[in-house]
């Protein structure tokens, strides 16, 4: 099996294009065309994870964090990234992160943090923004079921629960061709006024190129009248974070002892106690402050996330329970849910949880 067979697979996972702008998810060192030996998968590709892959037979390692992030000039192993990537360039070891394409998934990092808690009626928290594109087209009532059909096929047509959704109207289209033109309806230099129906879709703008070309390849004008419009709808099932609620509330106090127990964290730092109980919480794997205006608009009684700032604890605002339970605890499992997937879609092979711990964060 070659490596951008599974990179396939890991794309159904966690498509690139539900990253954020500032990421660098997708294959970052290696040949997707080298047939694979093995798939290591494990939260960061450090040295030591690349020593594993090497001890294990796995020349690709799938990453949750990507070891390469912002932009380097030099590499001559001054540091831990350019260590990592020398030794996997010198072992032919690929690697590849997920990262925020599956943070923004519905059932990524974020709805693994949930089911680890027993969160249920979860929603995603920030859902995302500029994502969804409108597309209306004018076709003749005789084709329009066809191209209909074949465009919620592509993947048009989706809104939260439901698909095949679409709006129809009806009215006149007329054109006049000109000497080049070969009109299906009508003649060339003659005014023609048909009846229409006018279509409407949306759809996520990564799939834009494939919309066209399936609307183009099932209308029947030689023409094709279309327009595409950006929407600021936020996209309902596809963001960070999320919020769910236990099925019994908690205690404050019995609450962080749950979560630090579920999330195996050596210690938690916590906003003042409102003296209130837990049902409704909203979680964010990995750096959420920015989030927390979001958790109490949803109505979380408590939020929990990683890398808090001192001043960031006061946006707590007395309204909620704001947690830091650490960056890796927080992400913990992410791993092991890309290694039963993987397992699931790819069978007979060497799919390998990384026995490496890699967090930098160590406790007294």
């Amino acid at each position: 099996m070659k490596i951008k067979e599974i990179i396939a697979v890991l794309e159904e996972m966690a498509p690139l294009a539900y990253a954020e702008d500032f990421d660098n998810v997708g294959l970052l060192v290696g040949n997707s065309e080298t047939e694979s030996t093995g798939v290591l998968v494990c939260h960061d590709a450090l040295e030591n994870v690349i020593d594993e892959a090497v001890a294990k037979n796995c020349n690709l390692v799938v990453c949750f964090h990507p070891i390469l992030f912002s932009g380097i000039k030099k590499i001559t192993g001054k540091n831990y990234v350019e260590r990592a990537i020398i030794k996997a360039i010198k072992n032919d070891i690929a690697i590849y992160a997920v990262h925020t394409a599956l943070d923004n998934h519905s059932q990524g990092v974020n709805k693994i943090f949930c089911n680890a808690l027993g969160l249920v009626n979860t929603k995603v928290l920030v859902p995302k923004q500029n994502f969804i594109q409108k597309l209306v087209t004018y076709t003749v009532p005789e084709n329009a079921n066809k191209v209909r059909k074949a465009l919620f096929e592509a993947g048009a047509g989706t809104i939260g629960n439901y698909d095949n959704c679409s709006f129809n109207s009806e009215g006149t289209g007329t054109y006049k061709g000109n000497s080049e033109s070969n009109p299906v309806i009508g003649e060339r230099h003659e005014l023609t006024e048909t009846q229409e129906i006018k279509i409407e879709v949306t759809f996520e703008k990564h799939l834009q190129s494939c919309i066209l070309k399936t609307l183009f390849a099932n209308h029947i004008y030689e023409e094709v009248a279309y327009e595409i419009y950006n929407l600021e709808n936020s996209h309902q099932n596809i963001g960070l974070g999320m919020v769910g609620e236990f099925e019994t509330e908690m205690d404050e106090k019995d609450f962080l002892h749950f979560v630090k127990d579920k999330m195996i964290s050596d210690g938690i730092r916590h906003s003042a106690f409102l003296g209130k109980k837990i049902k409704k919480v909203a979680v964010l794997g990995g750096s959420g402050s920015f989030a927390i205006r979001n958790a109490i608009s949803a109505g979380a009684d408590a939020f929990l996330t990683a890398d808090l700032k001192y001043h960031q604890f006061y946006e707590a605002e007395n309204k909620l329970l704001l947690a830091d339970i650490g960056h890796f605890e927080s992400e913990r499992y992410t791993k092991n849910y890309i290694v039963d997937y993987l397992r699931k879609k790819i069978l007979n092979f060497a799919i390998i949880l990384s026995e490496e711990n890699t967090n930098p964060v160590k406790y007294l």
